[in-house]
Parts: C-alpha cells; sequence; structure tokens
C-alpha cells in the first residue's frame, strides 16, 4: 500500500512537469514557480521510507571467548511521514522543522559463544516508532531552470513510543529495552524540481544517534547488555516531499 501511495504522487509529479511543451530537464525550459524562492515561509509534506541499524561498541571483545563475535544485525524497511515548516533565511539558506513518524524494526542475532539455553533467547526482535523531531539548515545552489540541488544537515530528537524504557522486566522476561528520547545529528541532499503547480523534492538523509541509548539488564553480566559499552541508533532515509 505504501508503494502504491508513492507510485501515484511520483505519477503525479512526472505527469505535472510533462503538461508544459518545454519540460524542465529541456535546453531552455519554461521557469515554473519563479518568486517561490522569494517566500518567507511555506509548508509541505513527505512520505517515504528508512532502514535503520544499530552502531554496537563491547566491552570484552579481546578478553573474554565468550564475546568474541559481534552481534548480527537484520535490518527491515519501515516507512516514514510527515510534515514540513521551511523558514527562508538568506537567499541560499533555509530553516526547516520536519516533524514525521517512523516506523522501523531490527533482529539481533547473538552469536552461539554466549550459550544460551533457548534458541530464542539468542534473538531479540526491536520495533521503533519514533517521533522525530530535527531542526536542518538547507543550503541550496543556484538555480538552473526548474532543478534546485541542495544539501541539509541539523540535530533532531527521537521519541521512541515502543522503547519499553518504564517497564520493570528485562531480557530475562524477554523484554529489551531503549530510552525514550535519543538525539541525533543528520546529514543528507536532495534536489527540487519545479513544476507547474508544486515542488517535488526527493532527498536522502543519514540519521546518526549521539546518546547511548541501551537500558541495561538489572544483573551486570547479563548476556544481552553486559558486554554492550554503547548502543547507538542509525538510519538511512529516503524522503519523497511536496511543497
Amino acid at each position: 500500500m505504501k508503494k502504491i501511495i508513492v507510485l501515484i504522487l511520483l505519477s503525479i509529479a512526472i505527469k505535472g512537469t510533462a503538461q508544459n511543451s518545454k519540460g524542465i530537464f529541456s535546453k531552455d525550459p519554461i521557469i515554473n514557480l519563479e518568486n517561490w524562492q522569494k517566500k518567507r515561509l511555506y509548508f509541505g509534506f513527505f512520505l517515504g521510507f528508512n532502514s535503520y541499524d544499530f552502531k554496537i561498541d563491547y566491552k570484552y571483545m579481546e578478553t573474554n571467548p565468550m564475546y568474541s563475535t559481534d552481534i548480527q544485525i537484520d535490518k527491515s524497511v519501515g516507512f516514514n511521514v510527515g510534515l514540513v515548516t521551511n523558514l527562508r533565511l538568506m537567499e541560499y539558506l533555509d530553516l526547516r522543522f520536519e516533524p514525521g513518524l517512523y516506523y522501523g524494526s531490527r533482529t539481533l542475532h547473538y552469536p552461539p559463544t554466549v550459550g544460551f539455553d533457548s534458541p530464542s533467547d539468542a534473538i531479540r526482535e526491536i520495533n521503533s516508532t519514533y517521533i522525530n523531531f530535527p531542526l536542518l539548515l538547507k543550503f541550496s545552489s543556484l538555480r538552473t531552470g526548474n532543478v534546485r540541488p541542495y544539501l541539509l544537515g541539523g540535530v533532531s530528537a527521537n521519541l521512541n513510543l515502543s522503547s519499553n524504557a518504564k517497564s520493570v522486566e528485562d531480557n530475562l522476561d524477554e523484554r529489551f529495552r531503549v530510552k525514550s528520547w535519543t538525539a541525533n545529528y543528520e546529514l543528507g541532499f536532495g534536489i527540487d524540481i519545479f513544476s507547474e503547480y508544486f515542488i517535488f523534492s526527493p532527498s536522502i538523509r543519514g540519521q546518526f544517534g549521539i546518546n547511548d541509548e541501551l537500558i541495561r539488564d538489572k544483573d551486570p553480566n547479563s548476556p544481552w547488555t553486559g558486554n554492550i559499552e554503547s548502543f547507538k541508533s542509525r538510519g538511512f532515509l529516503i524522503n519523497f516531499t511536496f511543497h
């Protein structure tokens, strides 16, 4: 269903740009929305996809044979949806606030050397439902016809609604816990494509966790959390934005 919606929106964007006798990528295109960039404030929305991972640092990789192998992480494709507020600071610089809902899933596979009693104990599935609050600077290049590339960078805060942070149970009860709030920095690039009626802006972005988000088990020697020095999310995001 998510793919169908995105394909429909993409087809609308392509159709809207092809209606003119001189297309966006022609040698001498008709300039669409010529005064849009002069607006002080404008809004939009985005749909997209994500793939989240974890960056894990360990304590005993060289000193304890039990922890001689990394935890393996299976990633899956999630979806993004949200709103955009764009504030023009100067000709080539904008401030953007892009609150959104990001859903993703990861599965941890612990190495067999840990010696769990049951095979199911070596697997932990982590479903994450983030409300993301990014504050970004957008650095745009000179517009060429109806195309304008840009770079993005900034910081964000994630509220994880699936964190289990308030649970008193831990991995002994099959409950993997992470912190509710995490901080990130984000870097990416994209392109504004000006059609006759709206701006279509596909972008690619990386999201990198700053703080350790793992909540350790009660047992300091827990096979699930005892060997982990830091546990940070990182994500690969693709967004399709419409203004």
